[in-house]
């Protein structure tokens, strides 16, 4: 099957704007007569949930936390890009658009990447309308300092928590429609199931987390904006909630599921220091502004860092790309750490860490000024580490951090099930094979606040209102799968816990399908999770019932999908033989060790068809085509 993503045609300046010309509208009164389900609350789920309802929908929205407010979103440190040009430095709506296809090795739909760089701008004054406190420079304007993978400073930022702020802007708007009525707002809710009904995605089915009911929503559409899978490695950066359930249940009922593989891990993160640590913690990518990357040039260097001169460190990303320097993408400088970590010149008592050293930024510009700059993510660090890094450097190593892939959309961000649309982290569509930092809230709240509130209204506009309701047969069915789910997982009364079975999947993940893969792992540990998968449906024990608030129940569901999921993985990356961004076979790669793709046999988007349980899945194909860019090898010298 090839894949139609309605990509409009034309000019890719006009395409956007042609196509919203040509979209057919609700008008106002009829608005209030839809329904719209939207799960998820962060940066995608809040914008959307909120301007829909701002524009008459009725919005049924879910989250699984106790407030929208501890959305992951929160956690996100560093900035937002667009493309205002505020320093004057030569940025552009273009140079954003190229950026990101570069960034993204290629493996990304122009059309979505010219349209998020579009709407960058817009996000900005809506954000700022909302109050959010964007740092400023001394004459008042917006200040903007630099990510990684651009030569340009565009990213706009609140000290180290952009995310939190923005998320505080769209928490707000979200609650002034709670109040009017038009958002009707679930907390500690989980959706365990998508309701398809005459090939249509018109409900949901939850788990209300505090008494354990099950119970089913219908709706005229479902927007999913429950972000990325990274925890299916057990140890990354995201909070132990996020995972992949709402996004998987919608796949076994038919939606696409699109590069997999493409996962990305962050360099800067704090290394791992013992066997039972639930989760890492991410410093932000823009303390690579100030901070200098090095390992001592000797093997097994053991000295305080205060110890080692200048001619004895390597500063091997300044060193290996001059013109990028620590401001290489996120993939190209964790590929580089892990080798210097591998050679041996590793720091910490692990060897598997690098410096993030801020000694020649406090000497030229003040600590007081670093302080002002990145002061919470210092004090984060200090308060984990016990280290001081105005006086130390941090020792830093790549840990997961977002994935990529995700359910396949159209143009108008519709998955292969009418009716289900998908936003941010959980589609596929912008970031190709490598994100680029600042653009995660860039995608979330462009897709939320400015491309699904003109997107859904076309296909409402064309949708008959066939009357359904959660007492519909299929809702019925729907909720005795939920359940009959549930009561298996309860009954297996094995002996192991949840925690040891996910820690185990995540070693065997991280280990195939991590930082590098090859063909003889990644063929090998398709076996092990199917073997792992066994023992965890025959010796999982969850204490508890299902009648009450069961953590052990809630992340015994969650595993279980991880195991279908990470086999799907490990089968994306084992067909894809080529190295691009964030997925690197080992067995594609250039001289100089950098990522070496195929562009011949493997320009397009693998969307993967659900076919049945322990069958083999089908690809289907969405080629890619660059009208606007060159393909070239991806340099950043």
């Amino acid at each position: 099957m090839t894949l139609d993503a309605k990509v409009p045609d034309g000019p890719i300046q006009d395409k956007w704007d042609n196509h919203r010309f040509k979209l057919k509208l609700v008008n106002p009164a009829n608005k209030r007569k839809y329904t719209v389900i939207v799960v998820g609350t962060g940066l995608g789920g809040g914008a959307a949930a909120a301007s829909l309802a701002e524009l008459g929908y009725n919005v049924i929205n879910f989250c699984i936390q106790d407030s929208p407010r501890r959305a992951h979103s929160i956690a996100a440190q560093g900035g937002i890009n667009a493309a205002k040009n505020y320093p004057n430095d030569g940025d552009s709506i273009w140079r954003l658009f190229y950026d990101t296809v570069k960034g993204g090795d290629y493996r990304s739909r122009e059309a979505n990447v010219y349209r998020l760089a579009q709407v960058s701008n817009n996000i900005i004054d809506q954000c700022v309308a909302q109050g959010v406190p964007f740092a400023r420079e001394y004459g008042g304007l917006l200040d903007n300092r630099s990510f990684g993978g651009a030569q340009v400073s565009r990213t706009f930022y609140a000290r180290g928590q952009t995310g939190q702020q923005l998320l505080l802007g769209a928490y707000s708007s979200l609650m002034r429609q709670v109040e009017t009525g038009k958002v009707r707002l679930f907390a500690r809710h989980e959706m365990l199931d998508l309701v398809v009904q005459n090939g249509h995605a018109r409900g949901i089915v939850t788990r209300n987390l505090v008494n354990g009911e099950i119970k089913s929503w219908a709706a005229d559409a479902v927007v999913l904006a429950t972000g990325g899978y990274g925890n299916v490695f057990y140890l990354s950066t995201n909070a132990k909630n996020s995972n992949a359930t709402a996004a998987w249940r919608c796949h076994k009922r038919g939606a696409f599921f699109a590069n997999p593989c493409y996962t990305q891990i962050h360099p800067t993160c704090i290394p791992v220091s013992g066997d039972y640590q639930s989760k890492l913690t991410l410093m932000s990518e823009s303390l690579r502004n100030d901070g200098r990357v090095w390992v001592p040039k000797t093997k097994g260097d053991n000295r305080s860092p205060d110890q080692i001169p200048e001619d004895e460190r390597d500063y091997y990303l300044e060193r290996r790309y001059p013109s990028f320097g620590n401001l290489v993408p996120r993939d190209v400088a964790s590929r580089n750490a892990k080798a210097v970590c591998d050679e041996g010149r590793g720091v910490g008592d692990t060897g598997l860490a690098v410096y993030l050293d801020f000694a020649d930024a406090i000497q030229r510009l003040g600590e007081d000024t670093i302080r002002d700059k990145y002061g919470n993510l210092f004090d984060m660090y200090e308060r984990i580490t016990g280290e001081n890094p105005y006086k130390v450097p941090m020792r830093i190593y790549p840990a997961v951090h977002y994935t990529m892939g995700g359910l396949w959309v159209d143009y108008n961000l519709m998955s292969t099930v009418p009716g289900l649309f998908v936003l941010g982290e959980a589609n596929f569509s912008d970031h190709g094979a490598n994100r680029l930092g600042a653009s995660a809230l860039m995608q979330g709240l462009a897709d939320g606040y400015f491309v699904v509130p003109y997107t859904i209204g076309d296909y409402l506009a064309g949708s008959d209102q066939n009357g359904t309701t959660a007492d519909d047969a299929e809702f019925k069915q729907t909720e005795q799968e939920v359940t009959a789910r549930l009561e298996e997982l309860l009954s297996i009364n094995g002996g192991k816990s949840v925690t040891e079975f996910h820690r185990e999947l995540g070693l065997l993940v991280w280990e195939h399908v991590g930082m590098a893969r090859n063909k003889a792992g990644l063929t090998k540990v398709v076996d092990e999770i199917r073997a792992l998968r066994e023992q965890f449906w025959q010796d999982l024990r969850i204490p508890g019932d299902q009648s009450q608030l069961n953590k052990n129940l809630e992340f015994a569901g969650r595993v279980a999908d991880y195991f279908e999921l990470s086999e799907l993985m490990a089968k994306d990356a084992l067909h894809r033989n080529e190295s691009c961004g964030g997925h690197f076979r080992e067995e594609s790669q250039t001289e100089e060790g950098e990522a070496k793709r195929n562009d011949d046999d493997f320009t397009y988007v693998a969307a993967w068809e659900y076919t049945g349980q322990d069958k083999e899945p089908k690809l289907n194909k969405e080629e890619l085509s660059f009208e606007n860019v060159k393909l070239t090898q991806r340099s950043y010298k």
